[in-house]
């Protein structure tokens, strides 16, 4: 084990200790291993993204994704009536690359907007702040308005614009629940001399069992098998909350893997989603390589959207990345590609990109899902290139 993982899992075992009944919930667990200001794998500079990291997202593949997120963004500008302070609220930059290529692409092809812009960052790893900071650096020195903000520096209702998300929500700590004698339980995580273990017991919350209310999931109906297990992302309900409050006129748009609830907590998903990834290989097993390896959990959009609408954002459309990316214009780049502009090695290479970003069975699966607050009759009728009904 190394040095890091080591210390990491002291930090845990002092927090297992300091409860009363000797565990915490996975979700707490989750929290520390991800997000532990010094040893978790988000805050800590572990995070490396591409071919020599951990994993493989859109934006890692080349400059093609963010350039049709751009064009997408820049949609709903014009859609909003040009506002003068037009507000994109990134939440989760990563490495800071997909602001990059937005940026270039509306320097190319909007720079009305490019002035016009507000680009706030919410960024919750110091790490990762810093890299995107160096990154972006040329940007913020061109003047452009860029900055990195928290939740309570954003007014309430003040947001004019969008916020949006990719491969964020897969990454919030989730509770793990079991059906397990005849009753839906919790999964805890304890210790056991000095190494964790799992603990069943009751519910930490009664939030847990309201959840599967909320998104018609009859978790008592008997369809489920001894020892099902699945998880639960109660903190996809503070995020969606925090947004609604924050914007005023505007768009949510949400990039991430997730199914359905339906499809989520199907009975033969008897053991939920829960994945781990450590240099481009997967497992289910969350207590090795602690704060060395992402720990993921697929979306429920089911949840998004009934919970969006409780709350006063319209769902107005929802797709998946493939569709979304050939409907701006991906297609198209993949005909350029015959033009006689490029090499035969940029070709393949180029190509390679632009088929994983359509990919059925990999990163063109992805939900894309679009929310909207406060539209005037008029501009909901506008329907977005990204999900017109023409496609």
């Amino acid at each position: 084990m190394s040095e890091k993982s080591h210390r990491l899992k002291q930090v845990i075992l002092a927090k297992i200790q300091a409860n009363s009944d000797n565990r915490i919930t996975f979700a707490e667990f989750m929290a520390l291993a991800l997000y532990h200001p010094d040893y978790g794998y988000y805050s800590s500079g572990q995070v490396v993204i591409g071919a020599k990291g951990d994993f493989f997202t859109a934006s890692s593949l080349g400059a093609d994704f963010g350039e049709l997120l751009a064009k997408q963004l820049a949609e709903m500008w014009l859609i909003l009536d040009r506002p003068e302070a037009f507000q994109v609220v990134e939440m989760g930059a990563g490495l800071g690359d997909l602001a990059i290529d937005i940026l270039n692409y509306w320097q190319s092809n909007y720079p009305d907007l490019l002035q016009n812009i507000e680009y706030n960052i919410i960024e919750e790893s110091p790490s990762l702040i810093a890299t995107q900071q160096q990154k972006l650096r040329f940007w913020r020195e061109k003047g452009i308005n860029l900055s990195w903000k928290s939740w309570s520096d954003l007014a309430n209702h003040s947001v004019i614009g969008v916020f949006f998300s990719n491969e964020l929500i897969d990454a919030f700590p989730v509770h793990q629940v079991i059906w397990q004698d005849h009753q839906l339980q919790e999964i805890y995580v304890g210790e056991n001399h000095g190494n964790l273990i799992e603990i069943i017991a009751e519910l930490s919350t009664p939030e847990l069992l309201n959840y599967f209310t909320q998104v018609q999931i009859n978790i008592n109906s008997g369809d489920y098998p001894e020892g099902y297990r699945t998880q639960v992302n109660l903190q996809a309900f503070d995020w969606l909350n925090r947004i609604n409050q924050k914007l005023k006129q505007g768009y949510l748009l949400t990039i991430d893997y997730g199914y359905s609830a339906q499809k989520y907590y199907h009975p033969q998903r008897s053991q939920g989603t829960l994945q781990c990834y450590y240099q481009h290989r997967y497992h289910a097993d969350p207590f090795v390589n602690l704060g060395l390896q992402d720990i993921t959990t697929h979306v429920n959009f089911s949840t998004l959207e009934n919970q969006g609408k409780s709350i006063g954002l319209e769902t107005l459309g929802f797709t998946n990345q493939g569709l979304f990316l050939m409907s701006l214009g991906l297609g198209d780049r993949l005909v350029e590609l015959s033009t006689g502009k490029f090499s035969v090695a940029e070709i393949f290479k180029r190509r390679d990109a632009l088929h994983q970003l359509i990919d059925p069975t990999g990163l063109g699966k992805f939900g894309v899902l679009l929310q909207a607050k406060g539209l005037t009759p008029v501009q909901q009728t506008r329907s977005l290139k990204g999900f017109s009904p023409e496609r």
